[in-house]
């Protein structure tokens, strides 16, 4: 006689999916009291693909990337905007000599001169202040403002409130609106982000208002949080997007305690099968591996519609997704928690500059770029994903904690600000 197959149940594939998420965590050296956020149990994507080991499963990567000591990577970001550290101190030696006219630290320099010819009179005779901001990401709910949430964009719109026009403030107090400015941003940073210099621009026609004014204005809103490196007067073709020419992110991911990624790659890994026979997953990556996947992309145009979220996969009905890479690399450094008690941790950094970013897509590439390397993936394995059909082929986003905004550049990309050689 023969049987007909019979579809698993929904609770035996729940069953099995729990039983396969336990598995995976206990093989992980996970820290005590560390809670994994709830999500959705999504279909896991076979790839084509060869690889030396197995490729974690979308949750598999979800709880690898979650378990981890987060809050040392938001307290140095604390201390970055609070101005009690620099990057350059995080990196050290790891960095290029950068020469003394350039570099990632703070200028009070503006850019741009305005002449002669760029001042119009009547209406078009606005003032247009460029504002370099640094802002804590885990303690504002993102950039773009969002009814009843604490953004950055309402904090600095209802700062600068004061500085609008007569004509804009008789429009707004007409419609029964408060008295705020609008404000346009280099990039939208989501929720957990921080930025270090983020760029936005503001304009006025009141000609009575100074940089120093505006300065002042924004520094007493969330002292600690928020904070102005410099204000300057722009011409009023600059746009803080459209005008810049590249971004450059940072990305640092906490490593566990007793975590050994400093190892070569010619070092054995771990056993793949348990005294039964069963396939183990490997639960550690090499950070070495991490850099050999990043440095494929750089000097390449190509389409990174594989690794962005929230946007239409298509190209011809939504925004173009070819971008440019300049600088793309990985290496490990050391985060400093209490300097008296001699308390350090470890970490992995990431640097990524490019004339774009689309969606999370610094979050996407952190966490495949992980998988590929603990999985042993080819040094192309990024590469070769863009060819998939299936956005399921990339890992999930990782944390937005370990994201940072650098910097936003108006001129030519020089590689020798890098901060990973």
């Amino acid at each position: 006689m023969i049987l007909a197959y019979q579809r698993p149940t929904a609770l035996a594939l729940e069953l099995r999916s729990q039983i396969t998420r336990r598995k995976f965590v206990s093989l992980m050296e996970i820290i005590p009291n560390v809670k994994i956020p709830q999500t959705k149990d999504y279909f896991h994507y076979n790839h084509t693909d060869s690889c030396k080991f197995s490729r974690w499963t979308s949750r598999e990567s979800y709880v690898f990337m979650y378990t981890r000591p987060w809050e040392n990577v938001v307290n140095f970001y604390s201390n970055v905007v609070n101005g009690q550290t620099t990057l350059l101190q995080l990196f050290g030696a790891k960095t290029h000599n950068i020469p003394d006219d350039t570099g990632i630290e703070p200028t009070n320099e503006s850019e741009y001169v305005i002449t002669p010819a760029q001042k119009r009179a009547g209406r078009w005779a606005r003032m247009n202040f460029k504002i370099v901001l640094s802002y804590h990401g885990g303690s504002f709910d993102g950039w773009q403002k969002q009814p009843d949430l604490n953004t950055v964009q309402e904090v600095i719109e209802k700062s600068l409130g004061k500085f609008v026009d007569e004509r804009k403030a008789g429009l707004l107090r007409d419609k029964g609106l408060p008295l705020e400015a609008n404000v346009v941003v280099a990039g939208r940073t989501d929720k957990g982000v921080t930025g270090f210099q983020q760029v936005c621009s503001f304009y006025t026609w009141r000609e009575d208002v100074r940089p120093q004014d505006i300065e002042d204005a924004i520094n007493s809103k969330v002292p600690g949080k928020l904070r102005v490196i410099s204000v300057s007067k722009v011409p009023r073709t600059f746009h803080p997007n459209f005008s810049a020419k590249w971004r450059r992110y940072l990305y640092i991911f906490p490593l566990n305690n007793g975590e050994e990624s400093r190892q070569s790659d010619e070092e054995s890994s771990e056993s793949l099968f348990d005294d039964e026979g069963n396939i183990i997953k490997p639960t550690r990556f090499k950070i070495s591996k991490v850099n050999k996947l990043l440095q494929q992309l750089e000097g390449k145009l190509l389409s990174y519609k594989m690794f962005a979220r929230d946007t239409k996969p298509s190209r011809n009905t939504g925004p173009p997704t070819e971008c440019f890479i300049f600088h793309a690399r990985a290496t490990q450094v050391t985060l400093t928690i209490d300097t008296e008690k001699g308390e350090y941790s470890e970490a992995m950094c990431i640097e990524l500059v490019a004339n774009r970013f689309l969606r999370k897509m610094v979050r996407v590439l952190v966490a495949t770029s992980i998988r590929e390397a603990a999985a042993g993936a080819d040094d192309d394995g990024l590469i070769k994903l863009m060819d998939a059909t299936c956005r399921r082929a990339t890992a999930p986003p990782a944390p937005p904690d370990g994201l940072c905004l650098v910097d936003v550049g108006y001129n030519e990309f020089d590689s020798r600000i890098c901060l990973i050689s």
